[in-house]
């Protein structure tokens, strides 16, 4: 089967306070996005990569390609107004009989394992979510109550989430509802089993201003 990717970059990066939206924000010398990119480009394993971008993001993303010499081949399409309405515009034009991958674009730290891992079992038993387990104590907010809850029942959802692309093309023909905060929540309304497998740790999101430097120092490591 071929194995496609998704990569979702419609993020505003408001809550880095940067003045571009965070998948544009250069680190080590590159956008955030490319090195996304590469971090998969690497591993050999994508036949073919899908960029969902913000419509008005589009020529400057060309722009930024053509400075960086940036050659990987991948076919662009616009974004939507929610997360949701951006994967379904990536859909579009994803073959049936193929194995997806979907990820969002300011996680620059997927790993080769992860990404085997994924694809893997998602041919196996049709879907496969990385998640990771939660290290902080929680507590469950009822009003001005609050109650301590078992960490070791729930985890973090990180991406890339991976599908056969027939199955998760069929569950986003359903009409969005908030309740869809990511792929994995599509599929499961649409009735299918979720399967989950052990993310990484170093697969953050960059989403504040710490992380920026952070992600720096992740990348001088891998030199």
């Amino acid at each position: 089967m071929k194995k496609y990717l998704i990569i979702v970059a419609g993020g505003k990066g408001e809550r880095l306070s940067a003045e571009l939206p965070k998948q544009f924000v250069e680190i080590n010398g590159k956008p955030v996005l490319m090195h996304t990119f590469n971090a998969f480009s690497e591993t050999g394993m994508i036949d073919h990569f899908v960029l969902v971008l913000p419509t008005a993001y589009i020529s400057y993303w060309n722009e930024l390609c053509e400075a960086f010499r940036f050659t990987t081949k991948h076919i662009i399409r616009e974004g939507g107004p929610k997360r949701y309405h951006s994967v379904k515009s990536g859909l579009a034009v994803i073959p049936d009989k193929s194995l997806l991958a979907i990820h969002d674009a300011a996680r620059p730290f997927v790993s080769k394992k992860m990404i085997a891992d994924g694809f893997n079992m998602s041919l196996r038993k049709g879907n496969a979510i990385p998640v990771i387990n939660i290290e902080d104590s929680l507590r469950e907010i009822s009003g001005p109550l609050n109650k301590p809850v078992y960490r070791s029942r729930f985890k973090r959802v990180q991406t890339p989430q991976f599908f056969r692309s027939a199955l998760i093309k069929k569950a986003y023909q359903q009409p969005y509802d908030e309740r869809f905060t990511d792929d994995a929540t599509v599929l499961e309304s649409s009735g299918e089993q979720i399967y989950l497998f052990e993310g990484i740790t170093e697969n953050m999101k960059l989403t504040y201003p710490a992380d920026l430097a952070y992600a720096e120092y992740l990348l001088r490591l891998k030199k």
